[in-house]
C-alpha cells in the first residue's frame, strides 16, 4: 500500500494571500480603536491569531523547500502561486508592523522587516525569471502581478515607525512605477479578452494597491497623493461591491483569497482617513470594513484551512509536491 504524502510536502503558496488578509484585518481592528469605541485588545487578539496562522504555514512551506529547493520554481508555473510567494514576503513586513507596539526590542522588529523586504525583492526576481521562461504566448498581464511587483508598497506601514523613511519612499516609488505599468497592461488585456468565471474574484485585487498607496503616502505626509489614492480606492470599492455577485458566480475556489487583503487594506485606509478628519464617509468605510471584511476574511480563512487539510487547496491551486 502506498504511503500517503505528508501535507507539508504540498504546502500551497495560495494560502499566503489569506495570511496577508488576516494580518491586515488585525492591524485594521487595532487602529480602528483610535476612532471607534472598541477595545484595542480585540485587534491584538486577532493579530495574535493571524501571526500564528501565518507562521504555521510559513514553517510548512520552508520545510517543503528544505526537502527539495527546486520545488519553488515548480510552484512558479502559474500566476496565483507566484502571487502567493510574494504575499508571504508582504506578510513578513506586516508581521513587523503587528509587533511594533508590543514592547519587543526594535532591533528584532527591524530584522523581521528587512527579512520581508529582502524576500519581496527575491520573489520579484524569481517571478521575473519564471515569466521569462514562459512560452511567449503565455506571457500576459494579470492582477496577481500586483502582489509581486507592487507588494513593496506595504513596507512603509512598519518601515516609517522604525525610522526607515527614505527606504520607505524608495519602496513606494518603485511600487508606483510597477503599478502604472501593470494597470495599463491589465486594462488592455481585460478590454480585449475578459476573464473566465474561475478567475473573476481576482478582480478584487485592483482595490489593494490603491488603498496601500493611500496608506503609504499618508504615512509619508504627502497629502495630495493620499487624497488621490483614497478617493480612487473608494470608487473602485464601490464598483467591486456592485460586481460582487458576478465575481462569486463560480462558487468557492482558492482564488477567493483575492478578496481578503484588498478588504483589509480598504479598512486600514478608512481608519487613516477618519483620523485625518475626512469625516462621516470615512467612518462609514470603517464600519463597513469591520463588518463585511471580518466576516468575509474569516470565511475565506476557514475554507482555506479546511481545503488545506483535505489536500484540495494544493490540488486546485496547482501546488508542486516536494
Amino acid at each position: 500500500m502506498k504511503k500517503p504524502i505528508p501535507l507539508w510536502r504540498s504546502t500551497p503558496p495560495a494560502i499566503f494571500p489569506v495570511c496577508l488578509g488576516l494580518l491586515g484585518l488585525g492591524l485594521g481592528w487595532r487602529s480602528a480603536a483610535d476612532v471607534l469605541p472598541i477595545a484595542h485588545e480585540f485587534g491584538d487578539l486577532l493579530l495574535g491569531f493571524s501571526c500564528t496562522y501565518y507562521l504555521y504555514f510559513l514553517t510548512f512551506y520552508f520545510l517543503k523547500l528544505s526537502a527539495r529547493p527546486s520545488v519553488l520554481f515548480e510552484d512558479m508555473t502559474n500566476p496565483p502561486a507566484r502571487a502567493g510567494v510574494a504575499a508571504a514576503a508582504m506578510s513578513m513586513m506586516l508581521l513587523a508592523a503587528a509587533l511594533l507596539p508590543l514592547g519587543i526590542p526594535a532591533l528584532y522588529v527591524q530584522y523581521i522587516w528587512w527579512t520581508g523586504v529582502i524576500l519581496q525583492i527575491g520573489a520579484s526576481a524569481i517571478v521575473c525569471y519564471a515569466i521569462w521562461k514562459d512560452p511567449p504566448e503565455q506571457r500576459q498581464f494579470t492582477t496577481f502581478q500586483y502582489l509581486t511587483f507592487v507588494g513593496p508598497v506595504v513596507g512603509p506601514i512598519a518601515g516609517i515607525p522604525l525610522g526607515y523613511v527614505w527606504e520607505s519612499i524608495l519602496l513606494t516609488l518603485a511600487a508606483l512605477v510597477a503599478y502604472v505599468i501593470i494597470t495599463i497592461g491589465n486594462g488592455l488585456r481585460l478590454a480585449n479578452k475578459g476573464l473566465p468565471v474561475q478567475l473573476r474574484p481576482s478582480l478584487a485585487i485592483f482595490l489593494a494597491p490603491t488603498c496601500l498607496f493611500a496608506t503609504s503616502f499618508g504615512l509619508l505626509g504627502i497629502d495630495w497623493a493620499f487624497d488621490l489614492f483614497y478617493w480612487l480606492s473608494g470608487i473602485i470599492a464601490f464598483v467591486l461591491l456592485l460586481l460582487f455577485p458576478w465575481m462569486v458566480k463560480g462558487g468557492w475556489s482558492p482564488v477567493w483569497a483575492a478578496f481578503t487583503f484588498p478588504v483589509s487594506a480598504f479598512l486600514q485606509v478608512q481608519v487613516m482617513a477618519a483620523i485625518n478628519g475626512v469625516g462621516f464617509l470615512a467612518l462609514v468605510g470603517v464600519y463597513s470594513g469591520l463588518v463585511l471584511g471580518t466576516s468575509l476574511i474569516a470565511y475565506v480563512a476557514y475554507r482555506s484551512v479546511m481545503s488545506w487539510v483535505t489536500g484540495e487547496l494544493a490540488r486546485k491551486s496547482g501546488a508542486a509536491i516536494a
